[in-house]
């Protein structure tokens, strides 16, 4: 067993954790956050993309104990208050979901990318979220969601 500290959604916590064992295990069996799902387990789909000091990882690659000493982000850490921020709203509005399988993900690559590039084109959104799999909406609605966010200047 290794220890690692870590602090998720703004929460510090202290583990013992098997060497081995993924990020998105760790995120969604022991502490919970399941808003975090499992999609392919081999990094293809991006469902579990969560921020990881800052940058976009799909968390089902990366082990808990590389995240020691680090800050994590993950789709249920977005809204404050019980407040959503402009790019869930956008989402919301933008009808950028069907089953919702890939929304975590694909919500926390595009507030990557506009962290990064806050008015991106359409070929930029396409481009970021490549990474990230949707097998029910055709990606539009995704798209115009990420720039409807890009419009409003506060997405994160």
């Amino acid at each position: 067993m290794t220890r690692i500290s870590v602090k998720v959604d703004g929460t510090a916590y202290q583990d013992e954790v098997e060497p081995r064992l993924l990020l998105v295990h760790y995120l969604r069996d022991r502490l919970g956050l399941t808003g975090t799902p499992i999609g392919c387990d081999t990094s293809n789909c991006g469902a579990c993309t969560v921020d990881l000091d800052g940058v976009s990882v799909k968390s089902c690659s990366v082990l808990a104990v590389q995240a020691d000493g680090s800050d994590v982000a993950t789709v249920q850490g977005l809204a404050r208050d019980g407040e959503w921020t402009g790019l869930q709203r956008a989402f919301h509005e933008g009808h950028a979901l069907q089953c919702g399988y890939c929304t975590p993900g694909m919500l926390m690559a595009a507030r990557d990318l506009l962290r990064e590039n806050p008015h991106p084109s359409a070929d930029e959104v396409r481009h970021a979220l490549e990474g990230n799999l949707c097998r029910c909406t055709g990606y539009q609605n995704i798209v115009r969601a990420v720039l409807a966010a890009s419009e409003q200047e506060v997405t994160t």
